[in-house]
């Protein structure tokens, strides 16, 4: 954990937003899997992680902000827990080392903020916490979300939207473990090998590093399936397989990268071609990134660059700003261009994407792809977010238009049914916005084609 002092100045500061009452913020249980005592990995709230920054199942926390007290809820560890899991600091031991000098018995905070004028609390979204939420407020489970504290869910968002030096220290760590896990996937991928044996690889780098994984890998020579968990195809010659996978260091810090492989040992020129292309999409998406501009015109930036890229490959016809403006688009590249990232991979999406990447003013498109775009709003010195485009042949979605004459005027769908097979590209960096531009986090990762073509000898 950080030093007791920054989570004092956390938590001070987070006073100050919100004003007046109570703060609860929940930590989270244990999860089972499939009985009581068989449960999944276990994974703090990161809410509470920021705050608190004790990673222990079965705590929760107030914040009386006219009375100044921090009081940490949960059970001290029995004879018993230590029989099972060895001896443990003391919860009192670890609050103190955040700076909280109060720990109280769980069965103690539903009385506690019965007698608050006013308790503020973020979306839950575990529901064993919104079952126990539900009794101490008296509000139904079905009501919590839109009874959740505006004013705290803006708070969270202004504080944890600024990475500081040392959060960006931990975010560099992460995605420099993350480089070890694509540069181990770069050189054990090779024709005849199951997905799962190179995600299996993946996630050895992982651990290797003291953490774990961010997200489930997505490793699938379907890259056209754009979040494809399945790991069973085998990889053959003339493929490509998309890799997005990231590591969650020890402070809980998540990288989130992708890259596009070849199976074979080279790109083919057709692939090349692709590939070169959704390659400058982010390069030059990166260099646009700077405080003040929208992160939306960064993502019709990019669009722009992959409507000219096709128009010059044969596979569309006409104004690509009349195609940009109707959404053309959307065929190849249905998602958005990134995402905020921290101590969640999408990070503070809990809260709300409305809060998170848009603002009061700046609505949500409809458009496919551009709907998909987490991050829209004004970018500031401090953000971090993910840089991501993309290009898909998917053919579901190439079938649905064309049978619907969509964009006929437009698109070469006869070119487009010769790419069926192809599959997807896509490329991924972590970039922090600085007061003059944004840095790329973490050292470089091979993503040119000669780069990544030398791993695969």
């Amino acid at each position: 954990m950080f030093s007791a002092q920054t989570y004092i100045e956390r938590r001070s500061a987070l006073k100050r937003s919100v004003g007046s009452g109570v703060i609860l913020i929940m930590g989270n249980e244990e999860a089972p899997m499939n009985y009581h005592d068989n449960t999944y990995r276990y994974r703090q709230d990161s809410n509470f992680l920021y705050f608190f920054g004790i990673s222990h199942a079965g705590i929760s926390a107030v914040i009386d902000i006219d009375s100044g007290e921090e009081i940490i809820f949960g059970h001290e560890f029995s004879m018993d827990d230590i029989i099972w899991v060895g001896p443990q600091p003391t919860l009192a031991e670890q609050a103190r080392r955040v700076g909280v000098y109060r720990t109280e018995e769980p069965n103690k905070l539903p009385e506690r903020l019965k007698k608050a004028s006013k308790v503020h609390f973020t979306p839950p979204y575990r529901f064993d916490n919104m079952i126990m939420m539900s009794e101490w407020l008296n509000i139904p489970t079905s009501q919590l979300k839109e009874k959740a504290s505006v004013e705290l869910i803006k708070a969270i968002v202004a504080l944890r939207s600024i990475k500081s030096d040392e959060e960006i220290v931990q975010m560099e760590h992460a995605v420099n473990i993350t480089r070890e896990m694509h540069i181990e996937a770069m050189q054990k991928t090779k024709a005849g090998k199951k997905e799962y044996e190179i995600v299996a690889a993946i996630h050895a780098k992982a651990l290797e590093g003291g953490g774990n994984l961010a997200y489930g890998t997505i490793f699938s020579i379907n890259g056209q399936t754009l979040h494809n968990h399945y790991h069973g195809n085998t990889l053959t010659d003339g493929r490509l397989v998309i890799n997005d996978s990231g590591a969650e260091n020890a402070m809980f810090y998540a990288g989130d990268i992708t890259r596009t492989i070849p199976v074979s040992k080279g790109f083919t020129e057709k692939q090349k071609e692709i590939y070169n292309l959704v390659l400058k999409m982010e390069t030059e998406s990166i260099v646009a990134l700077r405080p003040g501009i929208q992160y939306r015109e960064i993502h019709l930036l990019a669009n722009k660059i992959m409507l000219e890229g096709m128009r010059d490959l044969g596979f569309l016809n006409g104004n690509v700003d009349e195609m940009l403006a109707e959404g053309v688009q959307g065929l190849f590249m249905p998602h958005g261009l990134g995402h905020a990232i921290g101590l969640d991979v999408h990070d503070m999406e809990d809260l709300g994407e409305k809060y998170v990447g848009y603002r009061e003013g700046l609505e949500r498109s409809t458009q496919l792809g551009l709907k998909s775009l987490r991050m829209a709003k004004e970018l500031e010195a401090g953000f971090v977010l993910t840089v991501e485009p993309g290009i898909y042949f998917i053919p579901e979605l190439i079938d649905k238009w064309k049978s619907e004459n969509k964009f006929i005027n437009f698109i070469n769908y006869s070119k487009l049914d010769t790419y069926r097979d192809f599959g997807g590209v896509r490329i991924e960096d972590n970039c922090l916005i600085t007061p003059t531009g944004s840095k790329t986090l973490g050292n470089p990762i091979p993503k040119t084609v000669e780069e990544v073509e030398a791993l695969r000898g």
